[in-house]
């Protein structure tokens, strides 16, 4: 079996990545690479010009099916045994000794998964940048509207709503870097035979592998024993990973903020749309829901994929069957929450009323923290100050009174302070510190970082 897709295509997955994982299209990629390796050979005088080229043509003809290797392979036993076959068939009788010539079986497994993580950043790596690109926007959008910040799911301190978004646009931005940066070690091509050494094409070896590389738009194998090092998948399996790490991380809050009691922000809710089977009134975050389950699925392959870094000698099979759904599993389920998250926060609901609401639930008790504040710039010690902000509040609370209030009938707050300096402080728009700097700080690196893909 050459590909398994382990995605029900007609719920999960793009058709264009779906195709990378093809049976076909994993033919397809294995043959390209008998070609460039026949077309290298060919190129530095190890068979003959001719033969490289019929072999190139045969591989590259797109006659060659799945459906015909796997008829091959009931009798071998041997997906690349019936491969090499299925291409002997095309080709004639003076070329077929030198079909798959100096090459093993992983020389072919191996590059062709680096051509498949290839195909699949090119999908991912875009909608990645588009996703930074949308959230720096809403940043911006949202900078100038005070919100509730929460630490352990309390009201903690004023936050410029914007800024959660730039929080967000700044993390896809690293993911963009980082697939930048993981490409040269993870895209690699390997055609040095059975144990790494290039053996039966000697010292020309190397120079096929740097011919073949370069038509196959990857990048030659430094060293192997007969597989690429696992801790190269590994990197992609993680990469993936974090990237749907981040996304939960924007479900997780967009599913907090719709809840009842906070209603900051919904998903979009069309129109027909049912949220409940048995109540008619609910609005479910679903689409977030569905990251946050796909997440956890993406992240357990992690384990698996460093499981497969130590094998035995220069390689066993322990690491192969579940290679066949790691890859695919990860690069699709991720490609999935793209573009669910991108439609998301696209047509993200924003109640700014209900944003602003929420600061005053607490009755003015946000507020403290410059309460705080403003007495210690009255010299007052500050532990002294902060035991008197956390008294009068709790017996505020204690007595459903607005903190304001409280704070003017106080005499540890009347004495320091003036009544219209303690009304100046109640004023949410006055403590969005550097909101606004960072928020265009995050907006300008994101446009420098994804600035090839807009």
């Amino acid at each position: 079996m050459l590909a398994i897709l382990p995605i029900d295509n007609g719920r999960y997955g793009t058709k264009e990545m779906m195709d990378i994982f093809s049976e076909q299209r994993k033919v397809d990629y294995q043959l390209e690479i008998e070609g460039a390796a026949a077309m290298s050979q060919s190129e530095i005088g190890m068979i003959s010009k001719s033969v490289g080229k019929e072999i190139f043509r045969a591989a590259m003809s797109g006659k060659i099916t799945a459906k015909r290797i796997k008829q091959l392979e009931a009798k071998s036993d041997h997906d690349t045994a019936a491969l090499v076959e299925s291409l002997s068939e095309k080709c004639s009788k003076s070329a077929r000794p030198w079909i798959h010539y100096g090459l093993t079986s992983n020389d072919l497994v191996d590059t062709s998964n680096s051509m498949q993580m290839r195909d699949a950043l090119q999908i991912i790596e875009p909608k990645v940048a588009k996703m930074a690109s949308i959230l720096a926007k809403k940043a911006v959008k949202y900078e100038k509207i005070p919100a509730v910040g929460r630490t352990h799911g309390q009201h903690a301190s004023i936050i410029s709503f914007g800024l959660k978004f730039a929080n967000w646009a700044a993390e896809m931005a690293k993911h963009v870097e980082r697939i930048e940066e993981i490409k040269k070690r993870i895209l690699i091509c390997k055609t040095l035979g059975v144990v790494g050494t290039g053996s039966l094409m000697g010292a020309k070896s190397l120079e096929v592998q740097k011919r073949a590389s370069k038509r196959l738009k990857l990048f030659p194998a430094e060293v192997t024993t007969q597989v690429v090092p696992r801790e190269r998948y590994a990197e992609y399996v993680f990469e993936l990973a974090l990237i749907g790490s981040t996304l939960e991380k924007i479900a997780i809050e967009i599913r907090n903020l719709q809840r009842t009691e906070i209603g900051e922000v919904a998903e979009q809710f069309k129109k027909g749309q049912m949220g409940s089977s048995a109540v008619p009134v609910k609005r479910n975050p679903i689409k977030s829901e569905r990251v946050s389950s796909l997440s956890k699925l993406v992240r357990s392959q992690v384990a698996v994929s460093f499981e497969n870094i130590p094998l035995w000698h220069e390689r066993d099979l322990s690491n192969s069957a579940n290679e066949r759904f790691v890859i695919p599993t990860v690069s699709i389920l991720v490609d999935e929450m793209l573009e669910t998250m991108t439609r998301i926060v696209s047509n993200l609901m924003v109640n700014e009323k209900r944003i602003v609401e929420n600061l005053y639930i607490t009755k003015g008790q946000i507020f403290a923290e410059f309460v705080l504040e403003a007495l210690i710039k009255k010299g007052i010690p500050r532990f002294v100050a902060y035991k008197d902000v956390q008294r009068v509040a709790f017996e505020a609370n204690d007595k459903g009174m607005q903190y304001i209030d409280a704070i003017k009938n106080d005499k540890a707050f009347s004495s320091n302070l003036t009544d219209k300096e303690i009304s100046a402080i109640f004023s949410p728009e006055k403590h969005l510190g550097a909101s606004s700097a960072i928020i265009k700080n995050v907006q300008k690196s994101v446009q420098n970082t994804i600035k090839k893909f807009i």
